[in-house]
């Protein structure tokens, strides 16, 4: 069944209007008709079963039929703070830690950030994330779209997060720092660039609480990092079960 994002609260019964993306999405790429059931969330925890009632030249509206229960959330509340990538490298990362049960992201600028953009451009660069993290949570059934803050340097945020565990990932630094945590709520996850976190910003996250952890003996892309070390994670302290033998 499609599912799509309505930004409003509703309640069963009420009639709603499309968005553009939306109509666009279940008119013209789907091609559903009148009759048609869809699901719709509205990324703050509620889902409905709704049915298409009427499509028109560029609009098309729906019913809210039921009110549906969902359990998507992971217990683990998880924070990304991203290198900001190129293209779609960080489009990548943000939509498989949005699939992976990711909380809130923070796109960090660094000394190896390749990204240079003036302030309307920035703009236009979150509404494109947001975008992205909508399509993920449509695809992978989530309930709950991660908060997206405003780009900000490493050095303003560090000192911000009060996750019980901090990591940092940082290739050969030789340890397992989640192996000695028997259960936590709450996590930090600092990845770098495509050139990597150099000596200093890894230092000045250690001070800041992170802890260094090196996740395999390869060293991965900047958009995969997060994903390999998010799905250990959710496996060690969310709602991943242990692999099976």
């Amino acid at each position: 069944m499609a599912r799509i994002y309505l930004a409003e609260a509703h309640r069963v019964g009420d009639t709603v209007a499309l968005e553009d993306a939306a109509f666009r999405h279940v008119a013209r790429v789907l091609r559903m008709r009148v009759g048609d059931q869809l699901t719709v969330f509205n990324g703050k925890g509620s889902e409905f079963t709704a049915r298409i009632t009427q499509i028109e030249r560029h609009a098309a509206y729906i019913t809210l039929e039921a009110q549906r229960e969902g359990n998507t959330e992971s217990p683990l509340h998880s924070t990304l703070l991203q290198a900001v990538g190129k293209g779609e490298r960080m489009d990548w990362a943000l939509q498989k830690a949005t699939e992976l049960g990711i909380s809130a992201i923070q796109p960090v600028l660094t000394a190896r950030c390749n990204v240079k953009l003036d302030t309307e451009r920035w703009a236009k660069k979150q509404a494109h994330w947001q975008g992205v993290l909508i399509a993920a949570c449509e695809q992978s059934g989530r309930l709950r779209i991660p908060d997206l803050h405003p780009v900000a340097r490493l050095d303003a945020v560090l000192n911000l997060c009060e996750a019980a565990l901090r990591l940092v990932l940082a290739p050969q630094s030789g340890s397992a720092p989640i192996d000695a945590v028997s259960a936590i709520d709450s996590v930090a996850l600092l990845v770098g660039p495509e050139g990597g976190l150099n000596e200093q910003e890894i230092q000045r996250a250690e001070a800041a609480g992170f802890r260094s952890w090196q996740i395999g003996p390869r060293t991965l892309r900047t958009e995969t990092a997060p994903m390999v070390a998010l799905a250990l994670l959710q496996q060690r302290f969310g709602d991943y079960g242990p692999p099976s033998v």
